[in-house]
């Protein structure tokens, strides 16, 4: 959403991952795809907005929903969530099927929420990035 929104975040993601210039090209899960375009319409983004967005998800692997693997990664992160030691976390299920994605695909998970952050060196490998710094490091 920072790179649609082109602010000094977005800048400090790209900078530090090269989501615009990279060779190899970045995945996101179609879960992810449908909640930006729910967002542009909720909002009533303007054209250019929506046209940057179709850019963005054009230089995009967009992994879908799919598959016996899949689903014994979703089942993986509910159980994660479900039997965490501090108590359950109540991840919403988009959020599941997002992080399924990322432990199905054996990647990394980019991210500005901080509801993925318990599943870091448990099931998959989080990249948490504070949208607060003001000076938008990535950590």
């Amino acid at each position: 959403m920072a790179l649609i929104r082109g602010n000094a975040l977005g800048e400090s993601i790209d900078a530090a991952y090269g989501l615009r210039s990279n060779l190899q090209r970045h995945v996101v899960s179609i879960v992810s795809q449908a909640e930006l375009w729910v967002l542009a319409d909720r909002y009533h983004w303007s054209d250019a907005k929506r046209d940057a967005l179709k850019l963005m998800f054009d230089n995009l692997v967009v992994l879908s929903v799919d598959g016996q693997a899949l689903i014994d990664a979703y089942v993986q992160v509910s159980r994660a969530d479900a039997n965490w030691p501090e108590g359950a976390r109540n991840m919403g299920k988009n959020d599941i099927w997002i992080a399924a994605t990322a432990v199905n695909a054996g990647l990394p998970l980019l991210t500005t929420d901080k509801d993925f952050r318990f599943l870091h060196d448990n099931l998959l490998q989080v990249l948490w990035i504070d949208p607060e710094l003001k000076n938008h490091s990535i950590n």
